[in-house]
């Protein structure tokens, strides 16, 4: 996360765009950086457990771990760059000043960035209830979808979509909602995700599964008897 932003930043300030717009995507890009590297440090770092989905990795692989996990950053590093893309087709907007799309945008980001602030406070503050150990959060935003943190943040993208809007590399933006999507669903999101929480949760997470949407936030379901 802080690495995209920064890339956002280096991509805005090298470009040949509207200088509005560069200044817009290195101020939005480095805010929702800055955000979620806090939260992943808070969340992940600071209090000393690896992801479950790490672990459960590492149980599968074995002895072989330690190779896999080598080639399986290397792998996300190139998605990394993938990521960073779309800045170039932003930064490449020679529309001057900021029109109607421009401030779509800066009212899709902020939906999206408070979404998954939402969602992750909502996650932190069922975890640190003691009471909770071993049950499902279907609270607030958690209560409409299995992963809102993970739709809000595919939304984001989005933002930089409207903010190419005119530019000669505008198709270029459409490699952040499509890799994130790719990333969730078939990489290490929602898939691993899911396993972790059955193996943890079991048939509670199952009757959360039948009654709750996977990504897109729509109403519960009735859970099947």
């Amino acid at each position: 996360a802080a690495g995209l932003a920064a890339a956002a930043g280096v991509i805005a300030a090298g470009s040949d765009g509207t200088p509005e717009r560069r200044v817009l995507l290195a101020l939005l890009a480095g805010a929702w950086g800055l955000r979620l590297a806090i939260y992943l440090f808070v969340d992940r770092v600071r209090r000393g457990e690896e992801d479950g989905r790490y672990r459960r990795l590492r149980e599968f692989w074995g002895a072989r771990a330690s190779v896999n996990f080598f080639l399986f950053f290397q792998a996300q590093a190139l998605f990394i760059v993938g990521f960073a893309v779309p800045f170039v087709g932003v930064a490449a907007n020679p529309v001057p000043g900021l029109g109607p799309w421009d401030w779509l945008a800066i009212v899709v980001w902020t939906v999206a960035v408070a979404g998954e602030w939402m969602a992750d406070r909502q996650l932190a503050r069922f975890r640190a209830d003691p009471a909770n150990r071993g049950k499902t959060c279907r609270t607030g935003l958690w209560r409409v979808s299995r992963h809102p943190n993970y739709f809000f943040e595919w939304v984001h993208w989005w933002a930089y979509v409207l903010l190419a809007a005119g530019s000669p590399l505008w198709g270029l933006t459409l490699l952040g909602p499509g890799l994130m999507l790719l990333f969730l669903f078939k990489v290490t999101g929602i898939p691993h995700t899911e396993q972790q929480a059955l193996a943890s949760r079991g048939e509670d997470y199952r009757r959360y599964q039948q009654t709750t949407s996977a990504f897109f936030p729509w109403f519960p379901r009735e859970a099947a008897r």
